[in-house]
């Protein structure tokens, strides 16, 4: 007996060209939340920041290109791979979080809306396409799926372009020693309703934790004394988002699991939010734990953070991408494969959903 399934049908990506490396950050002056300079060198900070995160590079949009210009690249891609007419489309969904950041201001500007820009660069010309935005922290792109899942699920939808862009360097502070996580990027994939038991999203699962864990990231002040008080800065409470997130991620990855009726061994391939290597290998080790499983497979967790940095809503569709075209080393994945996504980001919020590819 067939059913209608979610299925991705086309993939694709924006990665920018210019790269920065971890050598660029070694004459920065770095300065703590108490606006006083951090008497560690700034090239002990460097190489231990490489040592948690993993990341030797990241890479930056150059202007004049914006978020939604990124992410109209990936769209056409996607678009290209699923062979679809753009005018079927019904929905645009566009997940991000600071729109389109104006040059010299660090001003965001979302109007019109990203997903708006989108469609009118497509040139589709069907009122009943439509394009909005949503705004759920680095977890964004995995809701948006989601959501157009729910609509194709619920028969208001058949087509759906779903896209993660974003151009963190440009809300960074150059003074926190945080910036060297962020980088930019766009992904985008189409979801088609599709008649098969073949393929297509199993399970979903999705968590808000909004008490004191809603401003673990949130805007602010530079750390560089006598900054300018009106001009604020994207700010993380780095060890507290680690805290959260590996007490909260794998138990709602395991959530998603059961709600599938699948075991943590059926899954060939999990693609997590690129925010931290350690702390995505604690996320997949302490999931294998919940059943009871101590040694985690080699392969199964693909990663582009090393020379790719976080680039928020982002990361998982290029990972994702990179992988379906073959072009990351030791990742594939095959017809029939179970794969898990998950994210964790600004909410805070968590989700995930099994996909049979």
């Amino acid at each position: 007996m067939s059913l209608i399934r979610t299925v991705i049908t086309g993939t694709g990506s924006y990665i920018p060209p210019h790269i920065k490396t971890n050598k660029d950050f070694t004459l920065s002056v770095f300065y703590g939340e108490d606006h006083k300079p951090l008497l560690t060198p700034a090239e002990e900070i460097v190489e231990k920041f490489k040592d948690i995160t993993g990341i030797e590079e990241r890479r930056y949009a150059d202007y004049p290109l914006n978020s939604s210009d990124m992410a109209l690249v990936a769209a056409k891609k996607a678009i290209d791979d699923s062979g679809i007419d753009p005018e079927t489309i019904d929905q645009i969904i566009f997940a991000h979080n600071f729109g389109n950041v104006v040059k010299d201001s660090i001003q965001t500007d979302v109007l019109p809306a990203l997903a708006s820009r989108v469609k009118h660069g497509l040139a589709i010309k069907n009122p009943s396409c439509v394009a909005y935005d949503i705004l759920f922290g680095c977890p964004g792109w995995i809701q948006g799926v989601i959501q157009a899942h729910a609509y194709i699920t619920a028969g208001i939808a058949k087509k759906c372009l779903v896209i993660g862009s974003e151009t963190l360097s440009r809300v960074i502070d150059v003074h926190d020693r945080d910036c060297m996580i962020f980088s930019d990027g766009a992904g985008a994939c189409i979801v088609e309703a599709m008649d098969t038991t073949n393929s297509g999203i199993i399970s979903t699962s999705v968590q808000s934790h909004c008490m004191d864990e809603a401003f673990y990231l949130q805007m602010g002040q530079s750390n560089l004394p006598d900054a300018d008080p009106n001009v604020r800065y994207m700010k993380m409470k780095g060890r507290k988002v680690y805290e959260y997130a590996i007490k909260h991620v794998p138990a709602a990855m395991k959530d998603c699991l059961d709600k599938a009726g699948l075991h943590v061994t059926d899954v060939k391939k999990f693609f997590l939010h690129q925010a931290n290597e350690k702390m995505d290998e604690g996320f997949v080790k302490a999931l294998y734990r919940l059943y009871g499983i101590r040694e985690v497979p080699h392969h199964i967790m693909p990663m582009s953070i090393h020379k790719l940095g976080n680039s928020s809503v982002a990361t998982i569709p290029t990972l994702y991408d990179l992988v379906k075209r073959n072009l990351l080393d030791d990742h594939s994945i095959a017809s029939g494969d179970i794969v898990m996504f998950a994210s964790v980001g600004a909410g805070m919020n968590i989700n995930a959903f099994c996909y049979r590819v």
